[in-house]
């Protein structure tokens, strides 16, 4: 097994790491670097950028307009988009339902919803997670009753992640209740301008709208945004869950956020402490380990082999590792993690004027502190989304160890 990059793929990486850093707005990086929070038009910004070049479906096979990269490819994108510091591709389009809609949406469907998800205009949402319906995702509630050439529908769904923004769903809805939980399940896509649908966001506790409740009152739904057959959405559901929990890995980003707790480590003065950098190297060993994971994964696609099964661990380890150098920034910055006014950061405050005042006595106050406390509140819920880490655990003792 060969985990070297070929002299072809290093120069494929060259040319990616000349493009990002031609078009990357840098007033964008700079948020990323300093995990300042991103708007709306940055993450879109971005998305617009990417879509005209044609790399927003970076995954994407030629015959749906993608570059028809292969793995080892597609993961030096990924690589060089995060250490260059862009924003995070929003996954639900280009990731997570164009996929489904390529390998089970029929040819009008592919026309009519591809082209704007490719292009970056069009804002996607998942519509999965329910009230009391979230690792034990086929027990799900919202109802999808047919009527002639429509779908009504009825019911909740929760922690909608950038929802305020939705323009559409891709929504798991109950149309049968007959047979197992798993058999009745169908897969819609809806217009969330369409009468009856509420988004009301959840704050949280940083003071930011990431997440929400989205409710569904009678909403008419045309019965042709129905994917596939009715009542196979299971099948469709894993499809997709399979790219998402791949994704939520984001090793190319923990390498980034490696980078920057040294930095931070260093400039507290923490950073000749020997316990805390004995922690820094145990989760640099983690995180090339994840990172040999993937490889090992890649470089079976690369042989032609059977890929390893593998999501549900690549997202475990994933996972843990955002949580861990969250929580270790926070140990090396002290009382300096801590302030995070937003209206403050919002117009570019990151705790330099603390440095200036030397207030009580402490080093603190480097650009990256500030952001650090809402940083670690927000990475509590990696182990949680996407499946939690005690179901996938569950799941790689049955499907991988047998």
């Amino acid at each position: 097994m060969d985990l070297a990059f070929t002299p072809e793929e290093q120069a494929f990486r060259a040319e990616i790491r000349a493009w990002v850093k031609e078009h990357l707005p840098k007033k964008i990086s700079d948020k990323v670097h300093r995990a300042q929070e991103l708007t709306r038009a940055d993450m879109q910004d971005w998305a617009k950028i990417l879509g005209k070049k044609g790399w927003l479906g970076y995954g994407w096979p030629k015959e749906f307009g993608g570059p028809g990269w292969n793995a080892v490819q597609k993961h030096l994108f990924e690589e060089e988009c995060a250490l260059a510091g862009a924003p995070r591709i929003v996954p639900f389009g280009p990731v997570m339902v164009a996929p489904v809609i390529m390998a089970f949406g029929n040819t009008a469907q592919q026309e009519r919803f591809l082209p704007g998800i490719a292009s970056g205009e069009v804002w996607w949402s998942q519509g999965y997670s329910e009230p009391g319906s979230g690792s034990d995702l086929a027990s799900l509630r919202t109802k999808a009753e047919r009527k002639g050439d429509k779908f009504i529908v009825n019911g909740q769904k929760t922690w909608t992640t950038l929802g305020q923004y939705g323009e559409w769903m891709f929504n798991l809805v109950r149309t049968s209740n007959e047979g197992k939980k798993q058999m009745g399940i169908s897969f819609l896509l809806l217009d969330m301008k369409s009468p009856g649908v509420t988004v009301r966001p959840i704050k949280l506790l940083d003071g930011s709208v990431e997440v929400n409740d989205v409710f569904f009152d009678n909403v008419e739904v045309p019965a042709d945004q129905l994917i596939g057959e009715e009542n196979k959405g299971w099948t469709y559901a894993k499809y997709l869950l399979g790219n998402e929990r791949t994704n939520i890995a984001d090793v190319n980003r923990a390498k980034r956020e490696l980078e920057r707790l040294k930095r931070i480590a260093k400039h507290e003065g923490v950073w000749d402490d020997l316990r805390f950098r004995d922690q820094i190297a145990l989760l640099e060993v983690d995180i090339v380990a994840l990172e040999m994971l993937v490889l090992r994964v890649l470089s079976a696609e690369r042989g032609g082999k059977k890929a390893l099964d593998i999501a549900g661990l690549l997202k475990i380890k994933g996972s843990e590792i955002q949580q861990r150098y969250s929580e270790l920034m926070m140990l090396a910055a002290g009382p300096y993690s801590l302030p995070y006014i937003r209206e403050a950061m919002a117009a570019g405050w990151q705790g330099d004027q603390a440095a200036a005042t030397g207030l009580q006595g402490f080093p603190g106050g480097d650009v990256d502190n500030a952001p650090l406390a809402a940083t670690y509140f927000n990475m509590r819920k990696t182990t949680i989304y996407g499946g939690s880490n005690e179901v996938q655990r569950n799941i790689v003792a049955q499907t991988v160890l047998g």
